[in-house]
C-alpha cells in the first residue's frame, strides 16, 4: 500500500509545494520535526536518553514494583494463614487469582482507548489513585465477598500500567533501547517477589489481636517495616500509594512534544532521536482503518496466542507457597524460599534482554533459549521422588527461566508495529490474551490432583513447548516480508507538508518525514521489522 491509498487518499490536496495535510492526521511529533534538515549529532543524542532515563525509567521501576508486589500479595497470604481465616474453599481462592485478570481482560481495550484519547500520564494517575483506594480497603475484607471486590478493582486499574508504559517506551525510546528498558522495569516483578518473601517471613513472627499474619503480608513493604501493629497500617497503604499517584500527576511526562524536564529545542531532538523507528510519537485521532489492520494482521494473533499460552503457567505465582510447603518445609521456610523465584526473574530477564539488544535480530532466538531449562524441570518435578526435597526444589525454582521470552514479545510487538491506532489496539489484543492465560491458569490446580499436580505441570508443559515454536513462526514470517519489501521497487513518493506557524507569526509550509505521518507498518513500504 502506497502513500497515495489508505489513510491519507481523502485528507490530503496538491499544491506547489507538496502534498498538504492536516496535523490532526499527522503525527503529533511533526510539529516538532518539520523542517528539520539538520543530523542529530551522537553524543547529543546520547545526552537526551540519559536525561529522559533519569526522569521516567525510576518512576515506571517504582510503580511495576509496587503494582506486582500488591497483586501477589494473594500468593504470600495463602501461607499465611488467609484461607482459613476467610474460610476459602479452593475452588474460591481459585477465584481470587482469577477475577483480577477477568476485570483486567474486561478493561483493557477501554484503558487503551483512553491512553490515546487523555495524556498517558494523567490517565495513569487517575487509576493509580483508584488503586490506592482499593489497597486502603484490604483490611476491611473478611470474607470471599470482600476480598472479591477488592481483586476487582487492582484489575481494572491495573490495565492502564503495562500497556501505558509499553506506549511510553516507544515514545521516548530507540527500538534497541526499549527491548532493554522494558525488561528493566519488568524484572522489578522480581524484586517485588523477593521484598514480599521477607514480609511474609516477618509477619510470622507479629503476634497482634484481632489480626492474622496474612492480614499483615497482604499490605505493600511500607508496613512491615515500620512495624506498626494496629488497622491503621491500611490507611498508610493507600496514602503511600496515593503519594505515588501524586507523583506520576506531577513528573511522569505524557509526550516528549511536552515533557516537562526538556528544553524546546530537546524535545524536538528528543523525537528527531526516535525516527529510526518509523513509528513516530503519538496520535490522538482513532483511526478506524488502523483498527482493521490490526484486527486482520497475522502478526497480532500470532503474538496474541503466544501471550494467551505463556501466561496460563503463570498461575504458578499464587500457587508457589502452597507447592514449596507440599514439598515439607514449614511456613518460616516457604516464605523465605519463596524469595528465590524472584532472584531468578532478575537474573534471567536482565541477562536475556542484554542478550538479545547485543545480537541484532536474535530477539526470537534469545526467547525460545530460555524455555530450555523450563522443560527440565518441569520434567524432573514430576519424575523425582517426593522424598528428594531438595531436588523438587530445584525443579520447581527452573520452571521459571523462561519469563525472559515474554517481556521479550513485549518490546518486539511494540517495534514492529507502526500507526498510533494500530499500536493501541495491538498493544490491547495482547494483553487480553495475556489476561486470559492468567485467568484460566488457576483453574488447573484442583484438590484432587495434590500433592503432584501432574495434570497442572502437564499442561505448563505443553505451554511451553508450543511459545517457543510460535517465537520462531513469527520471526519467519517477518523476514518472509522484508525480503518482499527488498525486492520492490523504491517508492519516490511526493513530498508531503504541513502547515507550521513560525516565532513572528507567520504561516509556512514545511516538509514532513514519512516516519511522521501515522503511518501503520504496512502502509510505510520502507518500514523493516525488526527480529
Amino acid at each position: 500500500m502506497s502513500l497515495e491509498s489508505g489513510v491519507l487518499k481523502d485528507q490530503k490536496h496538491h499544491d506547489h509545494a507538496g502534498i498538504s495535510l492536516s496535523t490532526k492526521d499527522v503525527d503529533t511529533g511533526a510539529q516538532l520535526v518539520a523542517g528539520l534538515t539538520s543530523t542529530l549529532h551522537p553524543d547529543e543524542a546520547l545526552r537526551i536518553r540519559r536525561k529522559i532515563d533519569r526522569h521516567i525509567m525510576p518512576l515506571m521501576c517504582m510503580l511495576y514494583w509496587v503494582q506486582f508486589m500488591d497483586k501477589t500479595t494473594l500468593g504470600s497470604a495463602a501461607i499465611l494463614g488467609i484461607q482459613q481465616a476467610t474460610h476459602l474453599t479452593t475452588n474460591e481462592y481459585n477465584w481470587l487469582g482469577t477475577v483480577f485478570y477477568l476485570s483486567y481482560l474486561v478493561f483493557e481495550y477501554p484503558q487503551n482507548l483512553a491512553l490515546q484519547r487523555f495524556p498517558v500520564g494523567k490517565w495513569m494517575s487517575i487509576n493509580i489513585f483508584v488503586w490506592a483506594v482499593a489497597l486502603a480497603s484490604h483490611a476491611a475484607c473478611k470474607n470471599f465477598a470482600g476480598l472479591l471486590v477488592v481483586r476487582l478493582l487492582l484489575g481494572v486499574c491495573e490495565g492502564s500500567i503495562t500497556a501505558g508504559f509499553l506506549i511510553v517506551s516507544s515514545m521516548f525510546y530507540t527500538r534497541t533501547e526499549q527491548t532493554l528498558r522494558v525488561g528493566y522495569w519488568f524484572l522489578m516483578n522480581g524484586t517485588a517477589q523477593i521484598i514480599s518473601g521477607f514480609i511474609s517471613f516477618g509477619t510470622l513472627h507479629i503476634n497482634t489481636k484481632g489480626f492474622e499474619p496474612w492480614q499483615w503480608s497482604g499490605t505493600p513493604v511500607y508496613y512491615s517495616i515500620l512495624s506498626l501493629m494496629n488497622r491503621r497500617l491500611m490507611i498508610i497503604t493507600g496514602l503511600i500509594t496515593l503519594i505515588l499517584a501524586i507523583s506520576f500527576w506531577f513528573l511522569f511526562p505524557d509526550s516528549p512534544t511536552n515533557a516537562w524536564f526538556l528544553t524546546p529545542d530537546e524535545r524536538a531532538k528528543a523525537v528527531q532521536r526516535i525516527k529510526e523507528n518509523q513509528t513516530g510519537v503519538e496520535n490522538k485521532r482513532f483511526k478506524k482503518e488502523q483498527m482493521i489492520e490490526a484486527l486482520t494482521d497475522p502478526k497480532t494473533w500470532l503474538f496474541a496466542l503466544f501471550s494467551a499460552l505463556d501466561n496460563v503457567p503463570n498461575s504458578l505465582t499464587n500457587q508457589q507457597t502452597l507447592i514449596l510447603a507440599s514439598f515439607g518445609f514449614s511456613a518460616l521456610q516457604t516464605t523465605l524460599l519463596s524469595c528465590v523465584p524472584g532472584v531468578i526473574e532478575i537474573l534471567t530477564i536482565f541477562t536475556g534482554v542484554r542478550l538479545a539488544a547485543r545480537r541484532p535480530n536474535s530477539r526470537a532466538y534469545v526467547g525460545a533459549m530460555y524455555f530450555v531449562p523450563s522443560w527440565l524441570g518441569i520434567l524432573l518435578v514430576n519424575l523425582l521422588p517426593w522424598s528428594n526435597q531438595t531436588g523438587l526444589l530445584i525443579s520447581q525454582y527452573l520452571t521459571g527461566v523462561s519469563v525472559p521470552g515474554f517481556v521479550l514479545s513485549l518490546s518486539w510487538l511494540n517495534s514492529v508495529t507502526a500507526g498510533h491506532t494500530k499500536k493501541v489496539v495491538t498493544n490491547a489484543i495482547m494483553l487480553s490474551a495475556y489476561c486470559i492465560g492468567n485467568a484460566a491458569g488457576p483453574f488447573m490446580w484442583k484438590t484432587q490432583y495434590k500433592p503432584r499436580n501432574h495434570v497442572p505441570w502437564a499442561v505448563i508443559g505443553a505451554c511451553y513447548v508450543v511459545c517457543p515454536i510460535l517465537l520462531l513462526v513469527i520471526r519467519a514470517v517477518l523476514v518472509r516480508e522484508n525480503k518482499i519489501r527488498d525486492a520492490e521497487p523504491v517508492d519516490d513518493e511526493e513530498e508531503y507538508v504541513i502547515e507550521k506557524i513560525t516565532e513572528d507569526g507567520k504561516r509556512v509550509e514545511v516538509k514532513v518525514d514519512k516516519e511522521f505521518l501515522d503511518l501503520t507498518d504496512r502502509q510505510n513500504r520502507d518500514f523493516r521489522y525488526v527480529l
